[in-house]
């Protein structure tokens, strides 16, 4: 079996770095994690992995001074036309789940992963945290996220012993759906992507949330403050900021950075019901990230998906290969 990975050499650099206290997580480290990551899939038996080429080239560098027998024999780029955006995130997913490779690892932000599981929506995933608000991707040992990855792709453990089945946004633009959200949809009052990034707390005016809890940071803190929705929960939260209304949260909504906001309607969201978004012109921010214009006139809403998508737990997928055997016993 097959197994791919995608790793972002932009995530960790946004503009957080200077509107908040983000981190940066540099390329090398990434190149690190990525031997690591092929080190544990060889020690669970693939033998033939594809990643996304970019401008950096994080794999090849990787691959430089390792001992061939310690990673797979096959380790090839996916043949995608590079444009130097997160549109290679989703071509490289789709042209991996086409090749069908059986687990895809995602090194990046929520924003990465949001791009790789819109080309690859029946692949199941591994999310590594290299971001800024990393609510979706986890932070784990690469080796072990690399030999969980392994374990599935050889077929050792199954996507329904080491996956949960996460909801997801679906963003809708005059009835037609635009793009999804593995998080949060907020409605952004300016006409303008800009620096893409939220940190302006006043002007957002809904937040759509696919899940939430109290020790999240990014817009689904402040869902987090009022309740918590598991990934696997089949319903959302959407809630809507009022400045003047009494009931009032504080939230880290980037690294370092708090913003108090004002809580008006708070209502659940159910598979397939469209929230209309109230706002029009606008810009939806899906995953933290101002991504889609809504132009004056159209009308635009928010569901959660009636599909789910599959993510890798390392830590049950490395439990049933514990219990299947599939780990190193030497006796």
């Amino acid at each position: 079996m097959k197994a791919a990975i995608i790793a972002n050499p932009i995530s960790g650099k946004d503009i957080r770095r200077i509107v908040a206290h983000g981190s940066v997580f540099d390329n090398q480290e990434k190149v690190r994690m990525v031997r690591r990551i092929l080190v544990g899939m060889k020690a669970a038996g693939v033998e033939e992995v594809l990643y996304m080429p970019e401008g950096y080239g994080i794999v090849p560098r990787a691959l430089f001074d390792l001992d061939p027998h310690e990673i797979p024999a096959s380790i090839e780029p996916v043949d995608v036309f590079l444009h130097m955006t997160q549109e290679d995130t989703v071509n490289s997913a789709a042209l991996m789940e086409e090749a069908g490779v059986a687990v895809i690892v995602v090194m990046g932000g929520d924003g990465t992963s949001r791009a790789a599981a819109s080309g690859a929506r029946n692949t199941p995933i591994l999310p590594l945290s290299t971001g800024t608000n990393n609510v979706f991707p986890v932070m784990i040992e690469a080796t072990v996220a690399g030999l969980a990855a392994g374990v599935m792709a050889s077929g050792g453990v199954s996507p329904a012993e080491g996956c949960y089945e996460a909801s997801i946004l679906e963003v809708l633009v005059d009835d037609e759906p635009r793009d999804i959200a593995l998080i949060d949809v907020a409605t952004y009052n300016d006409i303008f992507v800009a620096s893409r990034a939220v940190w302006d707390i006043t002007r957002v005016k809904q937040i759509f949330l696919s899940r939430c809890k109290p020790d999240s940071i990014g817009l689904s803190a402040i869902g987090g403050i009022l309740e918590s929705i598991t990934p696997e929960e089949p319903r959302g939260l959407t809630i809507t900021l009022d400045p003047a209304a009494p009931r009032r949260v504080r939230a880290p909504i980037g690294p370092g950075l708090f913003a108090e906001a004002g809580i008006g309607a708070v209502a659940d969201m159910r598979p397939g019901e469209i929230v209309p978004v109230d706002l029009s012109p606008c810009i939806l921010a899906v995953d933290g990230e101002r991504e889609l214009k809504v132009l004056e006139g159209q009308h635009a809403g928010v569901r959660i998906s009636k599909d789910r998508l599959q993510v890798v737990d390392v830590e049950r997928t490395m439990e049933c290969a514990r219990r299947k055997k599939l780990l190193g016993l030497c006796t």
